[in-house]
Parts: structure tokens; C-alpha cells; sequence
């Protein structure tokens, strides 16, 4: 049993570890067309309204983080439960897209966008993401990784493809954010594909799962309350993690801060790079198997791939250069290992955010938020990107340090061992090795 398991684990890291690989090659393959096509100045209108789109979809992961734990962990009617799960997806596809096209003007004129249409492409993208998130989570939590990384793979390609296509069109940072747009509709109709195949609907409950007695007020309070927690805590992360490229086009000027955005190409792509090992370890630490031996692979596992990257870059910055866009971003040159080390350790704080998640340690939110007025207060006493860069790895490096010893002392005994605390303890059932404990 745990050497199927364990095989299983292998072949459904492979195959997202293969699927995320593309997704970040092609939204690499848009990014790097924009960087050539369009300028530092149009590059850095296109590079913040990607982050705030990546702010934004927080809702997404919430509602992706929120059905993956109750459908990989719950006892009831898994169908059931991913109806719940798609029915507060819609409202909160709709509830984002709305606010975004109403406050539309005023991030124009925030992110000083030449174009109204890139506010309202950020809108729209906003609410289509939102779906795929509830899609996906939905996916997840059941172990369908075949259909999550086809969810995965046409999300990227699509953007490239059709993000490309409106440059042809048009040159213009307003343009490629059209293409975005439309392109965040086609992972939603393989998500939507997906779904009208029972899947794996299985009335035994999944190893590791918590009877509702068990649940606490919040989780007994439905779906949208529990994503208001998740929501919470991937909002402070994505705001953290993104919060400077935002704060680059209010502090420096505009062609240093399209040098600073290219450097991020490389953060965002150590970032996602590991996205794989998130995605496959979180039902495991939903269902408080080995908890700290789960976070060290994890971690052990992005540090890893980081430490490569970091050495690359410093071998081949010229290389480096071109991956982030030539020679027109030369100023960043000598800092590109940097970016590739600032991204390293978002990964890393990123798997313990959702590990946080995972096992519902709210309190670990206020430690990201601190980390996001550190960066914001710190930034304004610099006045170029080499010490915008260095105030940013130098907050990220202090809060993964920090949030790391938070859920270590978080983390009981029990859970460390990969066993559920439950009173009234529960009873094993010899009948069947795939149910969990029983009452």
C-alpha cells in the first residue's frame, strides 16, 4: 500500500512537475516577446498589471486551496462537496470581475496605464482565473493529476499563443493584455471538461480524513468562509511577492523601472519553477501526514533547483541577460543572480504558506503583512533598483526564517509523526487499508 502510494506520488510529481515546466515556458515565451517588442516603458506597464493580476488571483488559489483540502480530506459525498466548492467559485468570479471593472479607472491612472483597456483586460482575466482556480482545486483534491496539468498546460499556452497573436496585431502593452485576457477563458473550458466526468467519485473517504464532528466553528460555517481564511493569507503572500514591481513604478523612474521588471522575469520564473512540489505535497500536508518531514522535502527540494539556478546565472549572465530580455536591460546584468535568489526564497515561503493553509494556522497571515510594510516603508529610502532589489531579498529572507519557526512550533507532535489528533480518538478499520479511522 504505502509503495503504491509512494509510486503514485512519483508519477503525479513527475507529471506536474512536466506541466507546470511548459505553463512557465510559455508564459516565460509572452513575457519575453513583450520585453523585446515593447520597450522598458511599455514592458513596465504590461509587467504591473501581471501583478496586480497575480494579487487578484487570490481568490483563485483560495478557492483552489479550499476545495483541494475539504474533497482530499472531508468524509462526505465528494460530488457533493465539489458542487459546493463550483457553486462559490461563480459568486466570486463574478463578485472580482464586477469590482475590477468598476475600480477600472482608478487603476489606470495607479499604475499610470497609457490605456483603459489594460484596466479592464485585468478585470475580466480576474474573474476567468477565479474559476479555473475553483476547477482546479476541485482536481487536485481528488489526485486527478492528469487532467489538472492538461488545466495547467492550456493556461500557458493559450496566453502565448494568443497574447502573440495581439502583438502582431499591435505593439502596445494594451494589445498582449487583450491576448491574456481572452487566453484565461480556455483553461476554464478544460476545467469545465473535466468536470463532467464523474472522476474518481469514491464513497470511501480518503486516508487521513476529518469527520465534520471534528471540524472547527469556521470550517462548519461553508465554503466561503473557509476561503475568506485562505484568501487572507495568499493575498498577504501575493501582495508580498509582488509588491514591488508595483512600488518600482511609483519610486523610480520609468525606464528603471522596466529594467527592475525584466530582473523579476527571473524571480517569476524561480518562483514557479517548484510550483509542482506545492501542488503535489499540499493534500499530504492537508491530511497532517509527517508534517515536518513533508516541509523539509519540500523545502530541501526548492533549495535545491534554487542553488542550481543562482550558480547558472552567475556562470552565464550573459545568457541571463537574454533570458530577461537583452541587452536593452543591461543595468540589471550584474544583479540577475539576485533576482534568481529573491525568487528561490518566495518558493520557499510560498510551500509554507501553504502549509499554513494546510493544517489552519490563521495567525501566521500577520507575519506576511508585517513583511509587506517593511517592504513598502524600506522602499521608499531607495532611490534605484539595485537597493530596491536589496531591501526586498533582505525582508523575504527574514520573513521565511520567521514563518519557518512558526508553524515548527506550530506543528504537534502528533502531526510530526503523521498522526490525527481526534477526541474521541478513533479506531482503525482492518477490513479496508484505503479508509482512514473510523468511529
Amino acid at each position: 500500500m504505502a509503495s503504491r502510494d509512494r509510486r503514485a506520488g512519483v508519477v503525479g510529481g513527475a507529471t506536474m512537475a512536466a506541466a507546470i515546466g511548459v505553463m512557465n515556458l510559455t508564459t516565460y515565451g509572452l513575457t519575453l516577446a513583450c520585453a523585446r517588442l515593447l520597450g522598458p516603458d511599455e514592458f513596465g506597464q504590461f509587467s504591473s498589471v501581471l501583478g496586480a493580476l497575480i494579487v487578484l488571483n487570490v481568490l483563485s488559489l483560495a478557492l483552489q486551496a479550499t476545495g483541494a483540502r475539504r474533497v482530499s480530506t472531508a468524509t462526505g459525498d465528494p460530488s457533493a462537496i465539489a458542487r459546493t466548492v463550483l457553486a462559490a467559485t461563480v459568486r466570486g468570479a463574478v463578485a472580482v470581475t464586477v469590482l475590477g471593472l468598476v475600480l477600472a479607472p482608478l487603476v489606470q491612472r495607479g499604475l499610470r496605464l497609457d490605456s483603459l483597456v489594460g484596466a479592464l483586460c485585468l478585470a475580466v482575466a480576474a474573474g476567468l482565473l477565479t474559476v479555473m482556480g475553483g476547477q482546479a482545486g476541485i482536481l487536485q483534491g481528488e489526485q486527478r493529476w492528469g487532467p489538472l496539468a492538461l488545466l495547467y498546460v492550456t493556461m500557458g499556452t493559450a496566453r502565448l499563443a494568443l497574447g502573440g497573436i495581439a502583438l502582431l496585431v499591435d505593439r502596445s502593452a494594451a494589445a498582449a493584455l487583450v491576448g491574456v485576457a481572452v487566453a484565461a477563458a480556455a483553461p476554464v473550458l478544460v476545467g469545465g471538461l473535466a468536470l463532467r466526468r464523474s472522476g474518481r467519485w469514491d464513497t470511501r473517504a480518503p486516508v487521513g480524513a476529518t469527520p465534520e464532528s471534528t471540524w472547527r466553528d469556521w470550517e462548519r460555517g461553508g465554503v466561503a468562509r473557509e476561503v475568506v481564511h485562505s484568501a487572507s493569507a495568499l493575498l498577504a503572500f501575493f501582495a508580498v511577492s509582488n509588491a514591488d514591481v508595483l512600488v518600482a513604478r511609483v519610486v523610480l523612474p520609468g525606464e528603471e523601472a522596466g529594467h527592475y521588471a525584466a530582473g523579476l522575469v527571473l524571480t517569476k520564473a524561480m518562483l514557479f519553477l517548484p510550483q509542482f512540489v506545492v501542488v503535489v505535497l499540499f493534500p499530504r500536508m492537508a491530511r497532517g501526514h509527517d508534517l515536518r518531514r513533508t516541509h523539509a522535502v519540500g523545502l530541501s527540494a526548492i533549495l535545491g533547483l534554487g542553488v542550481v539556478a543562482v550558480g547558472g546565472v552567475l556562470l552565464l549572465r550573459g545568457l541571463a541577460l537574454e533570458f530577461v530580455g537583452g541587452a536593452a536591460y543591461a543595468p540589471v546584468r550584474d544583479d540577475l543572480w539576485l533576482f534568481a535568489a529573491l525568487g528561490t526564497v518566495l518558493a520557499m515561503v510560498q510551500l509554507l504558506v501553504y502549509g499554513a493553509l494546510a493544517r489552519q494556522h490563521p495567525r501566521a497571515v500577520v507575519l506576511l503583512w508585517v513583511a509587506l510594510a517593511a517592504t513598502a516603508g524600506l522602499a521608499a529610502a531607495v532611490d534605484d533598483a539595485h537597493g530596491l532589489l536589496l531591501v526586498k531579498l533582505g525582508v523575504d529572507l527574514v520573513l521565511l526564517v520567521g514563518l519557518g519557526a512558526y508553524l515548527l512550533l506550530r506543528t504537534s507532535p502528533e502531526e510530526a509523526d503523521g498522526l490525527e489528533p481526534v477526541d474521541p480518538p478513533l479506531a482503525e478499520d482492518p477490513t479496508s487499508p484505503e479508509q482512514p479511522a473510523v468511529r
